[in-house]
Order: structure tokens, then sequence, then C-alpha cells
């Protein structure tokens, strides 16, 4: 099975609306974990952002699944803008795990802007990786949305990337943040 994995940042600390408070990080771990050993992947694509995406790609890690990870810019800058900005510690996750994709040959970093446009390019991106490594593992593939189950509006790209994994006929699975 093919997993592409999209999902909510850990909250920042001034959030008024809770989607992925910092001290669920162990429970959505143990979720993601059943969830890959439940669909006997074997692949994962994601992107890299704290909370959702690198809880899963630690989890793959773990079971020695391939990682094939989609960044919208710089790795650099994308650790700024979507890994450290918020609480837990994020960072030396972030730099290990993209090490060894980029040691792989499993590190794509696209030259968007970082803006909603920039992160639906990604999504895109995501998908289509997960399709071609459907084609060619002769594999399933399946979506999975890491957040709470609540769209926050037309800027929500959780739900964009739930929405057009449907589009494309793909499966998609959820994994609760709450």
């Amino acid at each position: 099975m093919i997993l592409s994995v999209a999902g909510r940042r850990i909250d920042g600390s001034d959030a008024k609306d809770s989607h992925f408070p910092l001290h669920n990080v162990d429970l959505v771990r143990q979720r993601m974990r059943s969830l890959l050993h439940a669909s006997a992947a074997t692949t994962m694509v994601s992107s890299a952002a704290c909370g959702a995406d690198l809880i899963a790609l630690s989890e793959a890690r773990e079971l020695t699944l391939r990682r094939r990870i989609i960044l919208p810019f710089a790795r650099d800058r994308f650790r700024i803008t979507s890994v450290a900005d918020r609480p837990g510690n994020w960072g030396p996750l972030y730099d290990e795990i993209l090490d060894e994709a980029e040691a792989s040959g499993d590190l794509i970093v696209l030259e968007e802007a970082s803006d909603e446009q920039g992160y639906r390019v990604v999504n895109r991106a995501i998908l289509d990786a997960a399709s071609a490594f459907m084609k060619e593992l002769r594999q399933p593939a399946s979506a999975v949305l890491v957040w709470e189950g609540d769209s926050r509006g037309d800027a929500d790209m959780t739900e964009d990337f739930g929405i057009e994994a449907k589009r494309r006929g793909l499966p998609v699975l959820e994994v609760l943040t709450v």
C-alpha cells in the first residue's frame, strides 16, 4: 500500500482553536502506527511540517518504509516557516528525516511561493508521486488526512488534499488529532 499523507501542524502557542494540541502527539503517533500496520504500507509520500507529517514520517522510518518527501521550497526556509515555528522542538527530527531522504534520493524540493498556492501545488505533487508509485510498484494507494475532522474553510490545505484525493479516486483514511 502506498500512503500519501497530509495533515495538521501542531497548534501554535497562541492558537484560539485547537486542531492538534502538542499533548496529543503520542496519541496521534499510536494511531498512525496502527494505520501503518493495518494497511500493510510499503511507501509513504508527504511533506515534512511539524505535527502530522513528521509523526507519519517518523513512524514510517521505524517500519523501514520508503519515504518520499516533497517540499514547496528550500528545506532551510521550510524548517523556519513550517517546523521550528511551533512548540515541540521538531527541528532535530526534521533534519534527520530530510538528511535520510536526501541521501536516498527521495527528497523533492519544488520552487514554489510560500503562500496558499505553493502548498496546493505540493498537495498535488504528493498525490502525483503516490500515483506514480502505485503504477511502478503495482500496489494500491490511499490518502491519509491527519486532522481533527473539521474544515477551516477555503484555505484549509488538509481538506484540499482530501478533496483532490477523492477527485482522483483514491480512498481517504483519517487519523484524528483530538
